[in-house]
């Protein structure tokens, strides 16, 4: 009988784990439009990160490019993509410069078009998902790799967006607080 309630357990996980996916989301927004504070620990965290997934994303999206063709320029693409509107966002940030601290708030409609990425690129997957699943069921195969490119392209959008603006704030918190040591 337990084991009967193992795969119902599992089920039931994954079932709050997709439902909980609006709400991180809303909070995400949330957190990402907010005002807060440049700290300088955070940012080289946050590079070493994004760096580190962009290498291993181009990788697994040259990899991917050798049953899906395109898959590699299409997250090139995204990612340069990304890039751009990611040094847009920094040129849209408010910035505010006190004595003992540097505070940010990024622009409410690049999160939130990050964030609708971000969203319907989980939404698309989840519908790939069962589409591919119900297509080996009736032994169809095109729906497998469709779509796959311009999924790593809206990744790799998302992914490019905060490469380039953590590497803005962690340059204006440098630039920052070489201003504030000069002035000891």
């Amino acid at each position: 009988m337990p084991l009967l309630l193992l795969p119902l357990l599992i089920v039931l996980a994954l079932a709050t784990v997709v439902a909980l996916i609006p709400l991180s989301l809303i909070q995400r927004y949330r957190v990402g439009t907010s005002r807060q504070r440049a700290r300088g620990w955070l940012t080289t965290i946050n590079l070493t990160g994004l760096a580190l997934s962009v290498v291993l994303f181009l990788t697994s999206a040259a990899l991917t490019s050798i049953w899906i063709p395109g898959a590699l320029t299409y997250t090139a693409g995204g990612l340069c993509a990304g890039l751009g509107l990611g040094i847009v966002g920094l040129w849209l940030t408010r910035w505010e410069a006190s004595t003992d601290a540097l505070h940010y708030t990024p622009n409410r409609l690049l999160v939130l078009g990050m964030m609708l990425i971000v969203g319907s690129r989980v939404l698309y997957g989840l519908w790939r998902a069962w589409e591919s699943w119900s297509a080996g069921l009736r032994g169809e195969s095109w729906l497998v790799d469709a779509g796959v490119g311009e999924s790593m392209a809206a990744g790799a959008v998302v992914l490019g967006y905060y490469l380039a603006y953590w590497t803005g704030v962690r340059r204006r918190y440098r630039r920052h607080a070489a201003r504030r040591l000069r002035r000891m």
